[in-house]
């Protein structure tokens, strides 16, 4: 996303950690049976939590990533999320996050080091830790 910093910021979707959500919060324990992941959102500001959730319509301390799917790092904003009935529905917690020098990521696209893909927000929010996104639709090709 450009308009969080000078050059692109965003967060890795497919990268789980070891670790679970409700070790990231120990504290709460309604979260305790929740075996979701945290995933590395990125080597920037390591110490910092960030998370994906859909909302029908923009708030607070949030940035839409995409149709309908919000960024944010405010921590009374998740544990609100958190508090929900359902808690992981539509949410995903990263430890850091991803940035770019202006025209970085340009150069390493031009490069081949990533590829540009329509997001598919569904599959950001699977429960396929492995690889939520982006799921291959090609065949494999084997020689």
């Amino acid at each position: 996303m450009n308009h969080l910093a000078d050059g692109p910021v965003g967060v890795i979707v497919n990268r789980p950690t070891a670790m679970t959500v409700a070790e990231l919060f120990p504290d709460m324990e309604r979260l305790a049976k929740i075996r979701d992941k945290v995933y590395f959102g990125g080597p920037v500001a390591f110490g910092t939590v960030w998370f994906l959730f859909r909302a029908a319509k923009p708030t607070d301390h949030a940035v839409e990533a995409f149709d309908g799917v919000y960024l944010s790092a405010d921590r009374d904003l998740l544990l609100r999320l958190l508090g929900r009935e359902k808690p992981m529905e539509g949410l995903r917690i990263f430890i850091g996050h991803a940035g770019w020098a202006p025209g970085q990521l340009e150069a390493e696209i031009a490069r081949g080091d990533w590829t540009r893909r329509r997001v598919e927000s569904g599959a950001v929010f699977t429960h396929d830790d492995e690889h939520p996104w982006p799921a291959s639709h090609e065949p494999e090709v084997t020689t």
